[in-house]
């Protein structure tokens, strides 16, 4: 039987790579749904290669011009524009596997909807557990979910640890998340202020999306990773740990208590994650070239710059602070960065505007998915604020 397939934010970057993979195994994988924010256009293209039963987008005027070219080009793809329709087509009992690659807070209702209906979770939308925390791995227990990370560093250690994870604590000295330090490892602090959005959206080694391109420039990306580790693997804060490798060849690593440590290492490409989530414990083609270690060449690591990048160092000390302070974090960097990509605000202000959001908004009771939005609504509003006073 072919595993039906949800595809939550199929337009993006780990969206086409995730159909890029499937299209390579049809006796394996179906598109079962798709999702899109507003690229009519692409998603049409994506109908008419995968067929899928349903499509949605993310407002309904986009909604209404992908139905109208469905029915000009006689494709029977339906187009919901239900309130939920993310959330229905990521629980939907005919669904076998979800891919959550919806960028941002957005994205975490729909991933967790299908937690809640017990669906084996490819989880490529760090947000949700940045946001959603317990809450999120209290869903994927008590329904019986599969969570699979689809972030390159995830999927690494997750492939580096045992297999019974009731033995990781007893095992596991520390998590080594590496990272790029991204286009401007090796440039003068004092010139942040000068960066450009296209200059900042100039990943060395990824071709990514302009939000997480902009993250993976201030390393605010790796500090949500820090906290999206800290969820998937169950383990304390200060034993997960950030070096720069600038190659990206060591995708993560795990260091054992015995002081052995096991990497995962391939080339930098989006497609072996998102293979091994689909077929794992299984391996499949994912059409990603082959390592080739006589090409290879040196691999170097640094210790990762606080001055350079003081935004990685937010996630230790969110994790530190009351429950709910994660979310406020997320919601300020992705103010944050839409004001920079926007030109309103300078590169050098967005740990700014980060940090003042945090220390202006204590996070209260946060039990249920309407305390976090909540929550969230509210540190994007300060943000905002924060932001302005910032503008250019």
């Amino acid at each position: 039987m072919k595993q039906k397939i949800t595809v939550l934010g199929s337009t993006g970057s780990i969206g086409t790579n995730t159909l890029d993979v499937v299209a390579r195994h049809p006796d394996q994988y179906e598109i079962f749904a798709l999702s899109a924010a507003t690229q009519v256009d692409l998603m049409l293209g994506q109908c008419a290669q995968f067929k899928p039963q349903f499509a949605v987008m993310a407002s309904a005027p986009h909604a209404q011009q992908l139905a109208e070219k469905l029915k000009q080009n006689r494709l029977q793809t339906q187009v919901l524009q239900a309130q939920d329709a993310l959330e229905i087509i990521a629980s939907h009992p005919d669904v076998d596997a979800v891919m959550g690659a919806i960028v941002g807070a957005a994205g975490l209702a729909p991933c967790l909807a299908a937690a809640k209906a017990g669906k084996r979770l490819l989880l490529a939308n760090k947000e949700a557990l940045v946001v959603g925390g317990a809450l999120f791995m209290d869903a994927v227990k008590r329904h019986g979910a599969t969570l699979l990370p689809i972030d390159s560093e995830h999927s690494a250690i997750f492939q580096c640890l045992p297999e019974d994870s009731c033995t990781w604590a007893d095992r596991v000295d520390s998590l080594l998340l590496t990272a790029s330090g991204g286009p401007f490892r090796q440039r003068d602090p004092a010139t942040l202020s000068e960066i450009t959005p296209e200059q900042a959206c100039a990943h060395p080694n990824f071709s990514m999306g302009r939000k997480i391109s902009v993250d993976s420039a201030t390393m605010m990306n790796k500090a949500l990773e820090v906290i999206e580790a800290r969820w998937l693997f169950d383990m304390a804060p200060e034993k997960i740990k950030v070096v720069i490798h600038p190659q990206q060849i060591v995708h993560s690593m795990v260091q054992f208590k015995d002081s052995s440590v096991l990497a995962q290492l391939g080339t930098p490409d989006m497609r072996v994650p998102i293979a091994c989530g689909l077929a794992w414990p299984e391996r499949i083609a994912s059409g990603a070239p082959l390592l080739d270690f006589a090409q290879l060449a040196a691999l170097t690591f640094e210790e990762a710059d606080a001055k350079r990048f003081p935004g990685l160092h937010l996630s230790w000390q969110a994790l530190r602070a009351p429950e709910g302070t994660t979310t406020v974090l997320n919601a300020a960097n992705e103010v944050a960065v839409a004001a920079f990509l926007e030109r309103r605000l300078s590169f050098d202000r967005i740990h700014a505007v980060n940090l003042q959001t945090l220390e202006s908004v204590q996070p209260g009771n946060v039990s249920s998915l309407e305390d976090l939005m909540a929550l969230d609504a509210r540190a994007r509003e300060q943000a905002a604020s924060v932001a302005r006073q910032w503008a250019l």
